[in-house]
């Protein structure tokens, strides 16, 4: 949450080709509190200033020689871009939409009245600290995001790596049942691919194993029979389950299998 330190330890830029009034802007910020109030008279040197310093407000008088108020803003737009922390200073009633429009948040009068700019600096303070908090907040967000997506990924890839090294193979699916990624006689139990010629599924297994996995249910060491064309039979343990993804909604299913010694 913004606190009252939070404020007063803004840094601040008065920007004015007039000496007497940077001075009397600062004195009056110093009585208000304000601790990092600066000034220049020299408006060319606003970006620069501002690259290095990262102003939470800008005081800017809109009417300099050699470089304006205007023409500051549209430096200051060209070279950091964004939203710009800038109250107008202007004595001038027909600059203030333009001062607006060239991206200026607020103004004050001149001459100046003391409430209202302090009134006008400290809300325009509060808008800008708060809006560089949650800009801060959302990418330390977005950071621990990518970092547990990174997490996760990492987690996958050693499962997919344990499963290949603990079982003779794996076939995952995705939440509308199409085959992602397998290998082995399961894509042949759920109908990926033709079963090898000669062999027949025991029937009653498929069906219930077909149904296990069409219901997204999980399921242990399940034991499917096959007999080859030679004659000879066959034994396979399969495991299944479903997948989640981080809003806890089945988004496919993956599943490990590997054959048992021949029956005899």
């Amino acid at each position: 949450m913004l606190n009252e330190a939070d404020v007063l330890n803004a840094r601040i830029l008065v920007v004015d080709d007039q000496s007497a009034h940077v001075h009397l802007l600062e004195r009056l910020l110093g009585d208000a509190g304000y601790l990092n109030v600066t000034g220049t008279i020299e408006p060319q040197k606003v970006c620069e200033l501002h690259r290095e310093h990262r102003y939470d407000l800008i005081l800017l008088d809109l009417q300099m020689p050699v470089l304006d108020g205007f023409g500051v803003m549209e430096a200051l737009q060209a070279d950091v871009g964004g939203v710009l922390p800038v109250i107008a200073l202007t004595a001038q009633p027909g600059h203030k939409l333009r001062a607006l429009q060239s991206g200026a948040r607020d103004f004050i009068n001149k001459p100046f009245d003391v409430v209202e700019v302090k009134i006008r600096i400290r809300h325009m303070l509060e808008v800008t600290l708060l809006y560089k908090m949650l800009e801060a907040q959302n990418l330390s967000l977005e950071r621990t995001v990518q970092e547990r997506t990174a997490a996760l990924q990492d987690s996958e890839n050693r499962f997919r790596s344990l499963t290949e090294l603990a079982a003779d193979w794996y076939w995952e699916q995705n939440e509308a049942g199409e085959l992602v990624t397998g290998y082995g006689p399961m894509l042949e139990l759920l109908g990926h691919v033709k079963a090898e010629e000669g062999a027949v599924w025991d029937i009653v297994d498929c069906q219930a194993l077909q149904e296990k996995v069409a219901r997204r249910q999980p399921f242990l060491d399940f034991v499917a029979h096959r007999l080859r064309g030679d004659g000879s039979r066959q034994q396979f343990r399969i495991s299944g389950e479903p997948m989640f993804d981080r809003t806890c909604r089945i988004s496919g299913y993956r599943g490990v299998g590997t054959e048992l010694h021949p029956e005899s």
